[in-house]
């Protein structure tokens, strides 16, 4: 009998299970056995992590409550009713997240590096900090004082302030502000004593001077604050005349949306707390106490001062794919097989020469690329203005509305269209997020076509910091979906009879779940049956319910999940068949690969999309099947060793909770197993080399 998955209980709520996922980032931080700079790294990822998510997702719930939008999620609440969650456990994080900083400051203290505060400074040092104020910060203020002319300061989203309690000579009180200049350095070092070094924060040196700032006035109280602003943005696609425009307009709404929080100094005077309240228009809730500097993200800065490197990760030499070793042509070389990398263990240079020896081979004809998202000196968009420059067709599909990279990619759109290169800004209502290049040439034996196709951005500085896979091949049949692939997207033709790769919003839904509806039949049918996936979220319903109803018929169901998870595991008659696990380690767990058994006859695909809604539905995705046989071993094994780490995992109870692993005599961290393999494997001369994975243990 088909069981009816209806119930609200079997739903984690989105925006709770992120939270979740970033409780997992702050426990790097928590952790003694990372290192003490990287930990400081990890509270202020923390930091930026909660920023883009009141921005984006609370902003969108605060739309919703505006709006008078009151329908409940799968999980049972209604947008109020998930804000008000939202903030009792964000509240709980961030009280846990400056726990976790004291205490890393306390073992500074034991290496000579002092977060210092002013009353702990000597005579001398405050003189330093005032001829530093008068020479350096005083001239970029701008002391603000609100009165009945100025209703509403100007207040940036995300600037950090120093709000001010003033009294003038007849008693009448006024509100100040004063925003603490993001041009200099969040934190002053102070000449100290012997060996140790003394940092104090801008705002503390600014707070010493407000009685000079707003003379005559005397200050009652003072406290620092900060707002996050809704920066959801909203586009009429169909209504633009010029996206590029529509796009440069909303990004400068962004600084402007609704303030969705607002956080202020513990103990911050009850008349400067309710000021700030009624300024920003807010409700008690939404205001978060701060025991410590309000926004820890500067603390990425500290952790780049050069001397320390004891208290950093071993700087990791990435190796070089031994088929990319020779000085070989790199046609010739993906001509030969197809190849399969993983970073960042494996460098993404051969993803970089590709590009370049495209644009200045004489052979190439034409080059076509998707960029999302890339890095501030793109060396790949040197080469594709390079190529067009010398001649060649050059097609760049460049996704102007990939969050908060708009007005870098507006940049480089404008710079390649200058080059002569054909940009597309893809198709109304859809975000291209499919990583793909095409480099067609001219060979003695007709038009060849070379394919790159990836999990991860082009872009060559996150490649080292992101776990993901590039695979070449210039199997035609790859090639021809890829050319159908830019003509639907610079054409806006249909996109049909596909050899190889499914595509959303087309096909990739259905793929899915026709592969998973496979393995129900073999379970059924007494066959084994396997399904293991990695991804970064999970949140598409009609997914969750097929994988509940592949549960149900026997499927055995392994799933590695970074980040958002709204399947409940482990539930009787439900999901009693179906693991989740979190990696969350020195790198950022960013592939995606969907492995089916298959009664034997396996099935692996790599993916740039999540089993996310707006994934499946509303962008241009691409499923790529892997085939060759060293390159599945090769997926396999990165899935099998995922499942094995008892290091940087943790396991998903029914509760939505994350439970570290307990007891077992060897541990294994898998990204530092997959660093330690890539140096083995590549060292290989490619004549001796044989496939030694593992694979999958069905079982």
């Amino acid at each position: 009998m088909k069981k009816n998955f209806s119930n609200n209980s079997e739903y984690i709520n989105r925006e709770l299970s992120w939270i979740e996922f970033n409780k997992r980032v702050l426990n790097v931080s928590e952790n003694p056995d990372t290192p003490l700079f990287e930990r400081l790294k990890f509270v202020a990822i923390t930091s930026s992590n909660f920023d883009e998510f009141f921005m984006v997702r609370v902003g969108s719930l605060n739309d919703q409550v505006n709006a008078g939008f009151n329908q409940k999620d799968p999980s049972g609440m209604t947008p109020l009713e998930q804000i008000e969650n939202i903030f009792i456990y964000a509240k709980k994080l961030i009280d846990r997240q400056y726990k976790a900083f004291n205490d890393i400051q306390k073992e500074l203290l034991g290496h000579n590096l002092k977060f210092a505060s002013v009353e702990e400074l000597s005579e001398e040092q405050r003189d330093y900090l005032q001829r530093y104020y008068i020479e350096k910060v005083y001239p970029v203020l701008t002391p603000i004082l609100v009165d009945k002319r100025i209703q509403s300061p100007l207040v940036f989203n995300k600037s950090l302030n120093v709000g001010v309690l003033l009294e003038n000579e007849k008693h009448e009180k006024f509100f100040g502000t004063v925003q603490v200049p993001s041009v200099l350095g969040r934190l002053v070092e102070v000449p100290g004593e012997g060996d140790m070094r003394e940092f104090v924060s801008l705002e503390e040196i600014i707070k010493l001077n407000l009685e000079a700032l707003f003379s005559g006035h005397r200050v009652v109280s003072s406290s620092c604050y900060r707002i996050t602003r809704n920066a959801d943005l909203t586009l009429d696609e169909e209504g633009a005349e010029d996206l590029l425009e529509t796009i440069e307009e909303s990004i400068k709404l962004r600084k402007w949306g609704a303030v969705v929080k607002l956080e202020v100094e513990s103990g911050v005077d009850e008349e400067l707390r309710s000021q700030l309240v009624d300024l920003f228009e807010l409700s008690g809730d939404y205001v978060v106490d701060i025991n410590g500097y309000i926004d820890l993200s500067f603390l990425m800065k500290f952790t780049g001062m050069q001397g320390y490197e004891q208290f950093k990760y071993k700087r990791e030499e990435f190796q070089m794919h031994r088929a990319f070793k020779s000085d070989e042509d790199i046609f010739r070389i993906i001509s030969k097989e197809d190849v399969l990398l993983h970073h960042p263990f494996e460098s993404f240079d051969p993803v970089l020469k590709l590009v370049e020896s495209a644009a200045k081979d004489k052979n190439v004809l034409a080059i076509k690329q998707v960029l999302y998202r890339v890095s501030g000196n793109s060396p790949i968009v040197d080469a594709l203005v390079k190529a067009a420059e010398s001649g060649k067709q050059v097609t760049v599909l460049v996704e102007l509305k990939a969050r908060f990279d708009e007005e870098n990619n507006i940049n480089w759109a404008r710079r390649l269209e200058k080059a002569g290169c054909h940009v597309i800004y893809g198709i109304v209502g859809l975000k291209t997020h499919c990583k793909i290049l095409l480099v067609v040439r001219m060979e003695e034996t007709g038009i060849k076509r070379y394919v790159h196709l990836g999990t991860g951005n082009y872009n060559d500085d996150t490649a080292k910091l992101y776990t993901d896979i590039g695979y070449f091949t210039c199997n035609p049949q790859y090639g021809s979906d890829a050319s159908r692939l830019f003509n639907m997207l610079s054409g806006h033709s249909k996109l049909e009879n596909m050899y190889k790769l499914s595509s959303a919003p087309i096909d990739m839904r259905r793929k899915f779940e026709r592969l998973i509806d496979r393995e129900i039949s073999n379970a059924q049918a007494g066959k084994k049956s396997r399904i293991a996936c990695k991804l970064n979220s999970l949140v598409d319903y009609k997914m969750i319910k097929k994988l509940y109803e592949a549960s149900n018929a026997g499927v055995k169901v392994d799933l590695v999940i970074r980040g958002i998870c709204c399947l409940v595991p482990n539930i009787k008659d439900q999901s009693e068949n179906i693991t989740v696990r979190s990696i969350v380690g020195r790198y950022l767990e960013h592939s995606r690969i969907y492995y089916f058994y298959n009664d034997g006859d396996e099935e692996v695909f790599i993916s740039s999309a999540d089993w996310m809604t707006r994934n499946l539905d509303r962008r241009v995705e691409l499923l790529v099947p892997v085939e060759d046989e060293e390159s599945v071993e090769k997926l396999k094994n990165i899935i099998e060793i995922n499942l094995k780490d008892n290091v940087n995992a943790k396991s998903m109870s029914s509760d939505g909770r994350y439970m570290k692993f307990k007891g077992g005599d060897k541990t294994l961290d898998s990204q530092k197993y997959f660093q330690e393999r890539s140096v083995k494997e590549n060292s290989i001369d490619k004549k001796l080399f044989k496939p030694k994975y593992s694979g999958i243990n069905i079982g």
